[in-house]
């Protein structure tokens, strides 16, 4: 449950946060939110001060449905961020929310230091190998699809069993790779219904036998706010609710706009052992 992030040993037994930096137009939340450096570095800071553990950047919004963003406009609108950020806050832990080798080998090169794939590596065959080369901490996600098409494929034979499936396969060819420092996401709203993620959610504790830090991403996602009749602006409180239960089933990392709050999670579920 230890990843080595840049030489700095990150001990995953105690669940962590993972701050989200969008700098899309057209993220579902918060597109459009951090459109300078002020508002970039002003993000980061107060994540940092409410004991974010990393920063996951992503300039390709991976909502159903998004639009296609090119890789030079990907790399254009990335590169810069990551410089940005690490000059002010030099020991920051980036994370960089990409499916493709070539984003993740400039952003690792200027100083980021994990990479967090949506793909797990299906929708660039140069991924795995890359990420290998690199030899940094790797996150891999259950997803069907593209964001564009991922909506369109939620026919499971089992949901459950067929997640668990996909991850034994991907974690062996990252293995066969070389790639040592890996974590699971098994992707809420990714090629799934409502009702989907909702079994996901009840049979999380399952992932537990892959033997990986798990990696929990439900912050303000429609799961919530459809099921709630409201809106992602005021999915908050549900997002603390299901944070909570992620945690009671394992959960190493909680992935999350609201730092502060999924802090707060990780504490009071964390006094339940003592």
């Amino acid at each position: 449950m230890t990843i080595n992030c840049k030489g700095q040993l990150i001990d995953l037994s105690t669940p962590k946060a993972m701050g989200i930096l969008n700098i899309t137009p057209d993220s579902f939340y918060d597109g459009g939110s951090y459109k300078n450096d002020k508002t970039i570095l002003n993000q980061v800071e107060k994540m940092i001060d409410e004991d974010a553990t990393f920063i996951d950047i992503g300039a390709y919004s991976s909502r159903p449905g998004a639009d296609f963003v090119s890789e030079t406009e990907e790399l254009k609108r990335i590169l810069p961020i990551v410089k940005l950020i690490l000059d002010r806050f030099p020991h920051a832990l980036i994370s960089i929310d990409t499916f493709r080798s070539e984003v993740a080998k400039q952003c690792i090169e200027t100083g980021a230091a994990i990479i967090n794939d949506i793909s797990a590596g299906k929708l660039d065959k140069n991924m795995l190998s890359t990420v290998a080369e690199l030899r940094v901490p790797y996150i891999m996600m259950h997803m069907r699809g593209t964001p564009q098409t991922m909506q369109q494929q939620t026919q499971y034979d089992h949901l459950i069993k067929d997640i668990l499936f996909y991850f034994s396969e991907r974690i062996a060819v990252a293995r066969e790779l070389g790639i040592i420092d890996l974590i699971i996401d098994p992707g809420f709203g990714f090629a799934k219904t409502l009702e989907q993620n909702f079994e996901l959610l009840n049979n999380l504790e399952l992932f537990n036998m892959i033997e990986k830090p798990l990696l929990v991403g439900i912050s303000r996602k429609s799961m919530i706010y459809k099921t709630l009749g409201n809106s992602a602006q005021q999915a908050l409180n549900g997002t603390s609710v299901l944070n909570t239960i992620a945690l009671q089933k394992g959960a190493s990392i909680l992935r999350v706009h609201d730092v502060k709050e999924a802090v707060e999670c990780i504490q009071l579920v964390k006094s339940l052992s003592c």
